[in-house]
């Protein structure tokens, strides 16, 4: 460890400080992490211990006996840990049998007494944290490699935020992640459970194109500012997002209502068919509400919503020939192949320009719509998760829910949401039924192709290959896309890429 990484130093008053680090630390570490607890008798190794075990097991009364006799106790938590106790260790030869460096492949070590072991922990992954007595109180001391330290110091970061408004003894839950940099943590007090989003800025990615990025191409939001103006708008709108209790932009730390875990999907995964019809009345209601400008952020800046232009949509589609037909093909595409595909796009993108645009939420399908029982109307559609919208063609966000992407939804169930949709619509003097469904078949189409390439780039890149189960299903939305006679000439191309269609 570079001797300029300071340690992080905290006062702890009592008992109740000390589960608290414990509870913190659960939502630092990561596989990999190597905890080692340094103290004297009583000064409280074991309480931090068990905290941290229990709130990775989200198990407030599990039995965490002490490793002093077993040495080692392991806990299948939501990241694997193993418990260690040195203290009757006689050799370090011994620590071989235990085999630290495996338990560190996919899981977290804890080692009480790790002084026998100080020589084997790999230093660029420990993080040794002192207890020591301190007046009435104890102080802890925690050294730290800087990867891990920029952790500990997010985390301690969304404390300080939590007790600045009032929440201070709070009880924390990793909830989840994304495939952003964002993360999520169920807040729990005397009151009704909160949602607090962790949004740390991305770093910028690799240059692509004109000197942007993938993400700035694409208009993916970088900062909670996004996130805060479009909640905001919809829920001013009449629209049920979560109310953002508070926010610090800056950092990118909210403070959210809880709309729950109840979706449009049963038990088996299934779509249920009256909450999809309620999301595409939903979506209805929402292109017919006067589309947004400027919107206040709430710290006294604006946030304009960008639009879904060429590049944005040229950009994604490049996913497919990028990623995806490589992928089947096991070579590249030409120059030549590459061209007559963007080409086609831009005249499919020229058709657009007389469509209906509007606000459109971008990733509109079940995993972001929190079902509200007891609203009625739109208002039992719960919104999540539209920290990227844009203005483009309204008919996109049709497309997601009515081909959703995780979820198989029958041609029989499509066509009734496309034609409950449409009812909700066509009194609507400026809508264009005819020209909205060659919109809707160009969004899908457009939207299909990225999900194929997002797909493969999520196994290839990312070593995440449970999303190709969807491919099938992407392809069979994309070959009825296709299937409209403004797309043949996409489809004829696709076709002579070897690409199938299962219509």
């Amino acid at each position: 460890m570079s001797d300029d990484i300071l340690p992080i130093t905290i006062s702890l008053d009592g008992e109740k400080d000390t589960i608290r680090l414990g509870e913190d630390l659960a939502l630092a570490l990561t596989s990999g992490d190597c905890l080692a607890l340094i103290g004297d008798l009583g000064a409280g190794k074991s309480t931090l211990a068990r905290a941290f075990i229990r709130a990775m097991a989200d198990t407030p009364d599990l039995e965490v006996p002490s490793p002093t006799f077993t040495i080692i106790q392991t806990y299948p938590t939501r990241i694997p840990v193993a418990h260690l106790d040195l203290y009757r260790l006689s050799d370090v030869s011994e620590l071989d049998e235990l085999g630290i460096d495996e338990m560190l492949e996919d899981g977290i070590c804890l080692i009480e007494w790790p002084d026998m072991a100080a020589e084997v922990l790999p230093p660029e992954q420990t993080i040794s944290l002192t207890l020591t007595h301190s007046g009435e109180g104890r102080l802890a001391v925690i050294d730290a490699p800087a990867k891990q330290k920029a952790r500990l110091e997010r985390v301690f970061a969304i404390r300080a935020f939590l007790a600045k408004n009032g929440m201070g003894d709070a009880t924390r839950r990793f909830l989840s992640g994304d495939a952003s940099t964002r993360a999520y943590e169920t807040i729990s007090t005397d009151g009704s459970d909160l949602i607090l989003m962790d949004w740390r800025r991305p770093l910028r990615g690799a240059i692509v194109a004109d000197g942007k990025t993938y993400a700035e191409i694409a208009h993916l939001a970088q900062d909670a500012r996004s996130f805060v103006a479009i909640g905001n708008y919809l829920g001013n709108s009449g629209f049920c997002a979560p109310e953002i209790l508070a926010a610090d932009t800056d950092q990118g730390i909210l403070l959210l209502e809880d709309l729950g875990r109840d979706g449009v999907l049963a038990s088996d995964g299934t779509p249920i068919e009256e909450r999809y019809l309620q999301s595409v009345a939903c979506l209805a209601a929402l292109h017919q509400t006067p589309r947004p400008d400027l919107l206040p952020v709430g710290d006294g800046s604006t946030y304009e919503v960008p639009p879904f232009d060429r590049q944005a949509m040229k950009i994604e589609v490049s996913l497919l020939v990028e990623w995806y037909l490589p992928h089947k093909r096991g070579k590249p595409l030409t120059d030549g192949e590459k061209s007559d595909y963007y080409a086609l796009w831009d005249r499919l993108i020229d058709t657009l320009a007389d469509c209906e645009t509007g606000l459109l939420l971008r990733d509109f399908h079940s995993p972001n719509i929190i079902w509200q029982q007891q609203n009625s109307g739109i208002r039992q559609v719960g919104l999540i998760d539209f920290q990227d919208a844009m203005i483009g063609p309204t008919a996109y966000d049709l497309a997601s829910i009515v081909q959703d992407a995780r979820v198989t939804i029958s041609r029989e169930l499509q066509a009734r949401l496309l034609s409950h949709y449409l009812d909700g619509r066509r009194n609507t003097p400026s809508f264009e039924e005819t020209a909205f469904l060659k919109a809707f078949a160009i969004m899908s189409a457009q939207r299909n192709c990225k999900l194929a390439g997002i797909w493969v780039r999520l196994l290839e890149r990312d070593g995440k290959p449970g999303y190709m189960q969807h491919m099938p299903r992407t392809f069979r939305y994309l070959g009825a896309a296709l299937s409209h006679p403004g797309l043949a000439p996409l489809r004829d191309w696709c076709l002579r890429m070897g690409m199938e269609f299962n219509d």
